[in-house]
């Protein structure tokens, strides 16, 4: 059954009852049925900022003569024009809910505009709860309710977005640091991949390749050279760098482990390279086979061939601040790998939380000893999201100048050398962040999302990105994201 209803925005503190005792009164009201036209109910003095459905009955009146008692002249209500359920008439079971919304002037008025909002019979519902559970941020002053209460469905009439502007940023002492533009370097279809025991097919990556590259993302890393007995996943190197050889608008490094890695590398017609070296012994020897200073000395000559054939090489930091067998890493072994990576030619050396296990009051001490030592503007971070810290590590590293940032679309990765290690932070979480932050990436989160999909379906499980599962369940078009 579709109802009126009101909404209640709450704004500072209750004085004259008990939030318990408020919330009673509105419990009581919800099972009424709906007979009356959209009301708002504007309450100045409670504590915190929510809306609440509430089920307003012509018959009963009682519920506003008693939050009015209670409340005195702290409610103001606004009246819209009843909503009308109309048929679009095309057959598609598309309808329109018609009313009236608020829209904030430039005064402490609201001005109200006639709109017609489209709505969907398969829309999911949302239960009552998910409702009370929906907080400002996540719902707008346009809004659409429909259903009867124990199966609310409630739709927002536009995208959510995070988008903001520059000067919300600039304007802001704890957020003027961060940088305008940040590139995002796409680990997904190597890094995200590598640690699935099904193998991929080829085709797929390559379409995920192409899905990434549609999206604006200007480096995608796309595979690599490693032992196909070490890496089973990644066999297809060189089947994957014949099929995207075409493909332009990204560039596309590829891990090489060493100089026979490579060499097999620029026959595949590879463009730009990448070395990987620990900041961690342990996980050195585990994941390479060899020690820190011997992995340097391998580096070193594939950084000589690169040099001699002009290809650009990006270093990789592994564990650099926690390892799986030695714990706790210290900052100044990172810096002095680092150091060493820049010294040998690498362009970017990309500092990666391996297993998760940084939080901004580690990540920060790090890089400071890393910045010691070489150029904030060669370096990069990698975060996986074991504990859920690495969008605060983000934030934090931006703060500090970082202008990079590797991701892995859906959340996709870990370490087959690093137990417990979970996937990288999801590539749609960190541009829905950043557009909050007013930066640009010049990625469409839409077609992200879509490349996404794409690659968890076929993989058969859910996203590992919270904005991709939340704007799923909202089911909006991803072209108005």
């Amino acid at each position: 059954m579709f109802g009126s209803f009101c909404y209640l925005k709450l704004l500072t503190s209750l004085d004259k009852i008990s939030c318990l005792e408020f919330f009673l009164i509105i419990h009581k009201h919800l099972m009424l049925s709906v007979k009356a036209s959209d009301k708002v109910l504007w309450l100045k003095n409670l504590s915190f900022r929510t809306f609440i459905p509430i089920m307003l009955n012509l018959e009963e009146p009682s519920v506003i003569d008693k939050l009015s008692r209670f409340c005195g002249d702290k409610v103001k209500l606004f009246s819209s024009n009843p909503c009308v359920i109309r048929e679009s008439g095309t057959g598609t079971g598309h309808c329109w809910l018609e009313g009236s919304s608020l829209h904030p002037s430039n005064s402490s008025n609201y001005e109200y505009t006639e709109e017609a909002y489209p709505w969907r019979r398969q829309m999911k519902n949302v239960s009552r709860g998910d409702f009370f559970n929906c907080t400002p941020a996540s719902m707008s002053r346009k809004h659409r309710v429909f259903g009867s209460v124990p199966d609310t469905c409630y739709l927002p009439d536009r995208s959510y977005s995070s988008h903001c502007n520059d000067k919300c940023t600039r304007d802001n002492k704890l957020l003027r640091s961060i940088p305008e533009y940040v590139q995002i370097v796409e680990v997904g279809p190597r890094d995200g991949l590598q640690n699935e025991k099904e193998i991929v097919p080829t085709a797929v990556k390559v379409q995920l390749i192409k899905l990434l590259v549609s999206s604006g993302l200007p480096i995608v890393e796309a595979t690599s050279f490693v032992s196909p007995k070490r890496v089973p996943q990644l066999a297809d190197a060189k089947d994957v760098m014949e099929a995207i050889r075409t493909v332009e608008g990204a560039r596309f490094p590829v891990l090489t482990p060493n100089l026979k890695g490579f060499e097999a590398a620029v026959a595949a017609g590879a463009k730009e390279v990448a070395i990987f070296a620990s900041a961690s012994e342990s996980f050195s020897k585990s994941n390479i086979n060899c020690s820190i200073e011997d992995s340097l000395i391998r580096y070193r000559d594939v950084a000589v061939a690169a040099r001699k054939l002009s290809i650009p090489v990006r270093g990789y930091i592994s564990c650099v601040v926690g390892c799986p067998e030695e714990g706790v890493v210290s900052p100044s072994k990172v810096a002095y790998v680092a150091k060493e990576l820049h010294d040998m030619g690498c362009y970017e050396i990309s500092l990666g939380d391996t297993i998760g296990v940084g939080t901004p009051g580690t990540v920060v001490p790090m890089l400071e000893d890393v910045i010691d030592v070489v150029p904030i503007d060669n370096l990069a971070v990698h975060f996986h999201d074991t504990y859920g810290q690495a969008l605060s590590n983000i934030l934090a590293s931006l703060q500090m100048g970082i202008t990079t940032v590797d991701s892995s679309v859906s959340g996709l990765g870990g370490c087959p050398y690093a137990k417990g290690a979970t996937g990288n932070v999801a590539t749609e979480d960190v541009v829905y962040m950043l557009n909050g932050l007013g930066v640009k990436t010049n990625v469409d989160l839409g077609k992200l999302l879509s490349a996404g999909d794409f690659i968890c379906q076929h993989l058969g499980r859910k996203s590992g990105s919270k904005t991709a599962i939340a704007l799923s369940r909202i089911r909006f078009p991803a072209s108005k994201l």
